[in-house]
């Protein structure tokens, strides 16, 4: 099984690191990950400039893994893995391990999962995962906890444009309480803008807010899930379409007869 590894905290960060040593000994690992940190950017892709990925070597515990670093972000990653740094397309790609959680409505500013996302355009089954916590901890459980996942996905396969959303509590492995099927929540953030002032007297702004979820009260919840200890496995599509409006929208009366004098 060829797995092909990404992330947006960079190709050097502690978590892709662990997973790639963690999954080293049961399949062929190739990392693509960005050069540097590119958290929050989304499914934000490179026009304007060139791109370039760097051939290098990644020491990790258990052996050397192969890998690129790509001056862009990680739907960029993928793109280039797939179209080509690689001879022929992986049977997996796998987002993470990311620092810091991807819950709920944290899915629309996360190059983490726009990472898989951009794998499941390709019809490539793909995983993001995320240990959610922004403070120094370790990667070992989530890769181990991962690895346990992919050992099924292989086996079995996902449907067309489909990937799953993980997200792991910063837990010793004895203290999770499990695996858990889950919703995605509604995350808000209550965000403020702070305003500074740089070494030339002019303003900016630097942006912070702290999360609110909204459905904790529900049990099959993302959010819900990871406050309890469990691990929290979401199946994610990509198709935004509000099935239930649209047969109302189409009996509007929605019409260009106006504009063309008819």
């Amino acid at each position: 099984m060829h797995i092909l590894l990404t992330n947006d905290d960079g190709i050097y960060a502690p978590g892709i690191a662990s997973l790639t040593s963690a999954l080293l000994p049961v399949a062929q690992i190739t990392v693509v990950a960005p050069d540097r940190e590119r958290s929050a950017t989304g499914h934000a892709i490179t026009m304007h400039k060139p791109l370039r990925a760097e051939e290098v070597q990644l020491e990790v515990e258990g052996g050397r893994g192969k890998g690129w670093a790509v001056s862009g972000t990680p739907s960029d990653c993928v793109k280039m893995a797939v179209k080509v740094l690689l001879p022929e397309p992986p049977d997996l790609i796998i987002s993470g391990i990311n620092r810091g959680p991807n819950l709920g409505t944290d899915i629309l500013y996360s190059g983490t999962v726009s990472a898989a996302i951009e794998g499941i355009l390709f019809d490539i089954p793909s995983l993001a995962v995320s240990l959610t916590t922004f403070t120094p901890s370790s990667f070992t459980t989530a890769a181990q906890v991962t690895k346990i996942i992919v050992d099924q996905v292989k086996n079995r396969s996902l449907p067309p444009r489909t990937l799953l959303n993980i997200n792991i509590p910063p837990l010793p492995l004895q203290e999770l309480q499990g695996i858990k099927v889950t919703k995605l929540g509604f995350r808000e953030y209550e965000n403020i803008f702070e305003e500074r002032l740089d070494p030339w007297g002019k303003v900016y702004y630097w942006m912070r807010g702290d999360a609110v979820d909204r459905d904790d009260d529900l049990e099959d919840i993302d959010t819900a899930a990871v406050k309890k200890g469990f691990v929290s496995v979401t199946p994610v599509q990509f198709d935004l379409t509000n099935y239930a409006l649209l047969e109302e929208v189409k009996n509007w009366k929605l019409s260009l007869g106006n504009l063309k004098g008819e």
